[in-house]
């Protein structure tokens, strides 16, 4: 692969570091946080799920600036929300300050999970684009483990105000993020759609070692001169699409677990020490399956890893609520990683890479709007409404509940899901149809 396309998707795929830091990060904080200010479990569980209502609103309004002033100035935009929304929500002397922060950390993060897997798709050869797409994917999972080793290494620092740091540590990469965003070209899909710029595209593309004058002539007999609507009716089936996959990442009940993850560990009998810990193996875990997912995502293809994917749910789901069900809650930490194994191989390396490829050049920003917005929606509800169900009711049922509704994602997988893996993206309508 060209080196300069390297430099740029992992440059952008940063996006994913900050959006798995800003995510998990909040696990280290959020029992300190209730017993600090006092919340009940309702408005705990509110303060917490602030930062995912954020990110449906990032991810409704994503599409508007990528699409007005360009990929590449949106992610810069977002990673100085990032910044200034860390080392906010570190000084908060209040739970209504403390949200704010979050709720911005939150828009940052919805945006970039509309904006990144764009930009990475549009610059991304056929052949390789799972591969760079699961950038993205891997840069989350990075920042997540990043988040859970901090978390653990920060317990006891400051005394009762550990958790101000664990927060604060997110602007460092944050910042980063903005200074490398300087050196990375914009999108020249973008160019060519929005701005008719061929020129400046023909260069980015000369960079890339793309074929320029057979990739801009296909692009633009890509798109229909008339301004074409996602909500149309012509793209029904694409939005069912993106729906679904959305709608069953969550249902998984992966942000109960990313967010919650020392609370899951209590829940089965650790010390705190020990459920930090195995949160930290959480995050290792994830990584390294997140890696055999960018090794098959693009020679086994999308539909294959969501199968093992969704095999792999039910087991470790299945397992976690027996054993919740008894007194031991034995071998609850190996379900734990073995439910993160089949996320990462699974929903975690195809949902970015599978929402932004489906839709044709006109509406893809606001395709992979619409599909991170009910990620970011369903994640949110889920979120807040844990603790409150996890206390009444207990982890077998929640756990059984989340099993279930993996039955229901394998059949979708089975029955409605097209294979896009090598697929050029002006050809996929054509390929996997309406």
């Amino acid at each position: 692969m060209n080196r300069n396309l390297i430099l740029w998707s992992i440059t952008v795929a940063l996006g994913g570091f900050l959006f798995g830091m800003d995510v998990a990060v909040i696990s280290g904080a959020e029992q300190v946080i209730q017993k600090l200010w006092g919340l009940s479990d309702l408005m705990h569980g509110t303060a917490i799920a602030i930062a995912l209502y954020g990110t449906v609103v990032g991810a409704i309004i994503g599409s508007f600036p990528a699409n007005a002033i360009g990929r590449r100035k949106t992610l810069m935009i977002i990673g100085i929300i990032f910044l200034v929304s860390s080392i906010g929500a570190a000084i908060a002397n209040d739970v209504y300050i403390f949200m704010v922060f979050r709720f911005f950390g939150g828009l940052a993060i919805g945006a970039s999970s509309v904006v990144a897997p764009i930009y990475i798709s549009e610059i991304a050869p056929p052949k390789y684009r799972g591969r760079m797409g699961i950038a993205f994917q891997l840069n989350i999972v990075a920042g997540i483990l990043f988040a859970y080793v901090s978390n653990y290494l920060l317990q006891g620092v400051g005394g009762e105000n550990d958790w101000r740091y664990m927060l604060g540590v997110v602007a460092i990469p944050s910042l980063l993020f903005c200074v490398f965003m300087l050196f990375t070209p914009e999108s020249p899909r973008w160019l060519i759609l929005y701005k008719n710029n061929e020129e400046e595209a023909r260069k980015i593309f000369a960079k890339s070692g793309a074929p320029a004058d057979e990739l801009i002539k296909e692009i633009k007999n890509s798109v229909q001169q008339k301004k074409e609507s996602l909500f149309s009716g012509k793209y029904n089936r694409l939005i069912l699409l993106a729906f679904l996959i959305a709608f069953f990442n969550q249902l998984s009940g992966i942000n109960a677990i990313i967010y919650f993850a020392p609370r899951v560990f209590e829940m089965a009998g650790l010390a705190k020490d020990s459920a930090f810990l195995s949160s930290a193996g959480i995050g290792i875990v994830n990584f390294i399956f997140t890696l055999v997912g960018w090794y098959l995502i693009d020679r086994s293809g999308r539909r294959t890893l969501l199968f093992i994917g969704s095999i792999g749910y039910i087991i470790s789901l299945s397992l976690m609520a027996y054993s919740f069900s008894g007194d031991s809650h034995g071998g609850i930490t190996w379900f734990v990683f073995l439910f993160i194994a089949a996320h990462a191989i699974g929903q975690g390396a195809v949902i970015w890479v599978f929402i932004s490829e489906i839709f044709p050049n006109s509406v893809r920003a606001a395709g992979m709007s619409f599909g991170s917005l009910t990620h970011w929606l369903f994640a949110a509800l889920i979120s807040q409404t844990f603790p409150f169900f996890a206390k009444i009711f207990g982890g077998s049922y929640i756990f059984g509940f989340f099993a279930v509704m993996m039955v229901l994602q394998l059949l979708f997988v089975w029955k409605m899901m097209p294979e896009t893996k090598g697929i050029a993206l002006e050809d996929m309508n054509t390929r996997i149809g309406h």
